[in-house]
Formats: structure tokens, sequence, C-alpha cells
């Protein structure tokens, strides 16, 4: 359990990475970036808002957005349900300590 949801690894590979994410009612993960991936988020159910180098937008159900290597995103649940997305990394490093966060809800930006 992470304090904004959960996220599951379904596959984890030297050139990728794919997590089930779950974001609970009223949350939402660090404003972050990474140096050593990109990532593409398709969203499974509920409605997400996304931030993109400082562009909002919202995506639902069947929807999907590309995250390019180093650029600052975050995504929110402002819904009264849950968030399922998955992501998929892409890249050359998957570890942790490639998240620099910018702003973070919980204590944690760098």
């Amino acid at each position: 359990m992470r304090p904004w949801g959960s996220y599951t690894v379904l596959d984890d590979a030297p050139n990728h990475k794919v997590k089930r994410i779950e974001v609970d009612p009223g949350r939402r993960l660090s404003y972050q970036r990474h140096a050593q991936r990109a990532e593409h988020w398709f969203i499974v159910s509920g409605a997400a808002q996304v931030t993109l180098d400082g562009v909002v937008r919202e995506l639902h159900a069947g929807e999907a957005i590309d995250i390019p290597r180093g650029a600052a995103h975050r995504i929110a649940n402002r819904g009264e349900t849950g968030l399922l997305f998955v992501e998929v990394q892409h890249g050359d490093y998957f570890g942790e300590d490639d998240i620099e966060r910018l702003d973070d809800d919980f204590g944690r930006a760098s």
C-alpha cells in the first residue's frame, strides 16, 4: 500500500515494466519526472485528471496518454470511486530512485 492507493507489477523485463495501479478517491501521485524511462498510461476504469508538463486534462476508461522521458507528470483521482490504470514503462532503468518528486501531498518531494 501507498498513501494514494496501491500497485501490482504485472511484468518486469530488462527493457520494460508493466504495473496495475489503483488510486483511491481524492488522492493523487507525486508530480514527478524520470530521467531513464518513458511511460504509457491506459485508463481501465474511473476518471483520471492527468497533469503533463503543467497541462491538465481529463481521461476516462479506454483512453490513454504517453509520458515522455523527462516530462513532469501526475495522475489524480478526483472521482468518488477508484481509479484503475495500467502503466507501461519503457527505457533503460525502472528503479524507484529514478523518481524526481517535484511536488508531493505526503512530504516526499525532492
